[in-house]
């Protein structure tokens, strides 16, 4: 439990005025997060427990796919991403000296780690198939980042990559990733307006990138959903809505959607094996490429996203199982022992409790505050309820009190 008498929460009077993402404001005036500097912000307790409960998500399903999480470095040689002559083609990559006069980057993606890092465990092809992820901290050294923070300069992500004998076989495990990302956004209420949406390709292969888009409202990405088929195509795929033709059906008729990129999927091919040298022999001894693709979802991304599709007039509304607690206690006069007594309660059924037993402040502050904070359910312990052997019981998304037994 969290006795906010003992926490030094300080919520703003008022949501202020960031940006055209409203969430972002609430997030600062519920005290989720507090601006650093441009576009890299400090992550305060709330939000850590968000965070790190939808990175709980994304890590169960992805050990699902039986892929093995590893951890690599953020900073990494200039040498490989000349390898694969990326270092002057990736604009957005932060380039560092070191006092030995050697150049790093700060990553923004992994290829030019985990490739050459893999090297060393496929040689045959009985070592294939294979895939790793990890979830760490990206940087973009973005000219403008937008968006406050749905894109930054440092934020946190799950990036998968795999490894094949072939482009079929990397094409089934493909279909899996999708099915368990799907799970992850089921997981988190998001699917239903989550659109797989087709993305630009890179000139070393035929197929299409993949993004998900969510549809907020408010403006990243434009998307073009087919009302024939469902099918939606990036707005940098389509040259304007004059010339939208579906890829799938080739229908033009369509409508045009604001969402933002929650994840994306990339065919990397033999781009970076073959700039690693990295190959397999076949049972013939003849040496094979290695295809490769990586898939990554953006949680800290994930995070705001869910802010901006919840929230309400009241202020933030977190799904239950993610939230940063289920059960928010007011407590009125001194009746914190009571308090405890039921969160312990709570807590034996595996609910997470805030107390909210702040000295000179009212009921009306501390019940705007549950409401701006997001807590599914409001528990109110007064006098006159007690003196009954009850408590008020009100769930976030309803104005209905309920009456609970002690």
């Amino acid at each position: 439990m969290l006795q906010l008498s003992k926490f030094p929460i300080k919520t703003l009077k008022s949501a202020p005025k960031v940006s055209d993402n409203r969430s972002t404001s609430l997030l600062l005036q519920a005290w989720f997060i507090r601006q650093e500097m441009a576009w890299a912000y400090n992550y305060l307790p709330f939000w850590l427990k968000v965070l790190r409960k939808i990175e709980s998500i994304v890590r169960e399903e992805m050990n699902s796919l039986w892929a093995q999480e590893i951890l690599m470095p953020a900073l990494w040689s200039k040498e490989h991403w000349e390898q694969t002559g990326r270092w002057d083609k990736v604009d957005v990559l932060f380039k560092l000296p070191a006092s030995t006069g050697k150049e790093y980057a700060l990553n923004p993606t992994h290829e030019e780690l985990v490739t050459p890092l893999l090297w060393e465990f496929i040689q045959s092809y009985k070592d294939l198939e294979f895939w790793v992820y990890q979830i760490q901290n990206k940087f973009r050294n973005e000219k403008r980042a937008k968006s406050w923070l749905l894109r930054g300069r440092e934020f946190l992500m799950k990036d998968l990559y795999s490894f094949h004998k072939s482009e079929e076989t990397l094409l089934v495990y493909y279909e899996e990733v999708k099915a368990s990302y799907k799970r992850v956004f089921d997981r988190l209420w998001l699917w239903n307006d989550t659109y797989e949406t087709i993305a630009w390709w890179w000139d070393f292969t035929t197929l299409n990138s993949h993004e998900y888009q969510t549809i907020l409202g408010i403006w990243e990405d434009n998307i073009y959903i087919c009302n024939e088929c469902n099918t939606s195509h990036n707005e940098e795929v389509v040259d304007s809505s004059i010339w939208f033709v579906c890829f799938k059906c080739k229908s033009k008729n369509h409508r045009i959607e604001k969402a933002s990129e929650v994840w994306n999927i990339f065919p990397l091919m033999t781009k970076f094996t073959d700039s690693f040298d990295v190959k397999y022999t076949d049972s013939d001894w003849k040496a094979k490429e290695v295809y490769m693709w990586c898939y990554g979802i953006g949680i800290s991304r994930l995070v705001w996203v869910i802010a901006e599709y919840f929230m309400d007039e009241k202020g933030l509304v977190w799904p239950e199982h993610i939230a940063p607690a289920t059960h928010y206690i007011i407590v009125m006069w001194d009746n914190l022992d009571k308090a405890i007594t039921l969160s312990k309660k709570l807590e034996a059924d595996w609910k997470e409790v805030i107390i909210d037993d702040r000295e000179k402040v009212w009921f009306g502050q501390k019940a705007s505050d549950a409401d701006l904070l997001g807590i599914p359910y409001r528990i109110v312990l007064s006098d006159k309820t007690l003196e009954a052997w009850w408590y008020e019981l009100k769930s976030r998304l309803s104005d209905e009190t309920q009456i609970i037994a002690l």
